[in-house]
């Protein structure tokens, strides 16, 4: 081994490694006016991704754009105030949201979509088509899963998802979702992949691909992860602890060799 100093990397090289605030320097005992002035402009945003409100109707148009049939529900939170004050109302479908899912007498589908505000709907705007358009592809050819109705859902939390697919008898939902804004990303999107959906699941039993935003995960590599892990979730028959994500190193099983139960 060489007895050589490892030479000293100025500070400045993280900077351009991370988004994180680092660095900032100072002005007396604060810091300077510009660092000062961009964290406040961040937060500022992210205050603004959680209280924006859902076009739903802009992404409807956008689904039906790639296909796919679209269906609006609603959760039994009435207004964004009401959401943020009662998680478990985020939860669970309105009266008229569940039957008018129910009164579509579809039949069972491999896979359900969902695409829920959650706590950016600026996310959901920017990014949850667009992934969509990436994803479908990768779920279609020889061994093609079965997309059923894609279900646009306000006022949405990640577990509104379990409901709606038991309804639609999906033997898989994915639930694409505005995740909580952070100080240098108000519009990540994440996607939350559940099989055998129905009330009452806890997080263990999902696998989620986060981070889905144009300085973070993009769609082409969250599409490659999202369709591994559903074409694996169904070959094996679950999602969440139980399954790990190995879209890198391997190819996902033929669905049509899932063991019985």
């Amino acid at each position: 081994m060489s007895d050589e100093p490892v030479p000293a990397r100025p500070i400045i090289d993280l900077k351009s490694l991370t988004p994180a605030r680092v660095a900032l320097g100072r002005s007396g005992a604060s810091l300077p006016t510009k660092p000062l002035l961009a964290f406040t402009l961040a937060h500022a945003r992210a205050r603004d991704a959680v209280h924006a409100a859902f076009d739903a109707p802009g992404v409807i148009a956008g689904v039906r754009a790639l296909g796919l049939g679209a269906t609006v529900v609603s959760s039994r939170a009435t207004d964004r105030a009401d959401y943020l004050r009662r998680p478990d109302l985020g939860r669970q479908l309105d009266a008229g949201s569940a039957a008018a899912l129910a009164d579509l007498g579809i039949a069972p589908c491999q896979l359900a979509i969902v695409i829920g505000d959650g706590l950016s709907a600026a996310a959901v705007h920017a990014h949850a088509v667009a992934l969509l358009q990436s994803l479908l592809p990768l779920l279609a050819g020889d061994d093609a899963v079965a997309v059923g109705r894609v279900v646009v859902a306000s006022g949405a939390r990640v577990a509104l998802g379990d409901e709606i697919g038991a309804i639609l008898g999906a033997r898989m939902v994915v639930m694409l979702i505005g995740e909580r804004p952070g100080l240098s990303a108000p519009d990540s999107l994440g996607a939350y992949l559940t099989f055998a959906p129905k009330p009452g699941l806890t997080d263990a039993e999902r696998n989620c691909v986060s981070n889905i935003h144009k300085a973070g995960l993009s769609y082409d590599a969250a599409a490659i992860k999202i369709a591994w892990l559903v074409r694996e979730g169904l070959a094996r028959q679950v999602t969440g602890v139980a399954l790990k994500d190995e879209s890198a190193d391997r190819a996902p099983r033929r669905i049509g060799t899932a063991v019985p139960e």
